[in-house]
């Protein structure tokens, strides 16, 4: 179903792609637009057990009418990047997680989710974000993207 990565020369291995989803400061999901048109957003994010990908936005707005339509979508990031002119090439590294999206999820699991996201950004600070989630609870919608298939593709150069 899914496609095989070309360069076999290039393929980041799966635990490295996990940990590159893990470690990344935000990613950009893709979705088939209500309009035909694709649909990508840059957007934070957390990694949870290498199964799941937990995502926040608000309760409306387009990126949920383009979810209701077609839940199937792609999330990447991309990692240490550094252009070598010289050699007109840049190294790399990046991962790219498919699977479906899941909305109207239970209050504990969005609480949890809220709380890794809390963890992952605002470290040190998880006393003032339980304060933070409490007040904004009601007016945030919580994602979850099951990861279906993973591939990471990466140029190493010395």
């Amino acid at each position: 179903m899914f496609t095989d990565i070309r360069r076999k020369d290039r393929i980041l291995e799966n635990e490295l792609a996990y940990r590159l989803l893990e470690s990344g400061e935000y990613g950009f999901l893709a979705m088939e637009g209500v309009n035909g048109y694709g649909y990508g957003i840059p957007i934070s994010y957390v990694l949870n057990d290498d199964k799941c990908i937990y995502f926040h936005c608000a309760p409306e707005g387009y990126k949920l009418e383009c979810l209701r339509q077609n839940p199937k979508v792609c999330f990447s990031v991309v990692g240490e990047t550094r252009v070598i002119p010289g050699q007109f090439t840049t190294a790399y590294e990046s991962a790219i997680a498919f699977g479906t999206i899941h909305m109207d999820l239970p209050v504990e699991e969005r609480m949890l989710a809220l709380r890794l996201l809390a963890k992952k950004y605002c470290s040190g600070f998880e006393v003032v974000g339980e304060k933070y989630i409490a007040g904004s609870f009601k007016r945030t919608n919580v994602l979850r993207l099951d990861i279906e298939h993973i591939s990471g593709k990466c140029k190493r150069i010395k």
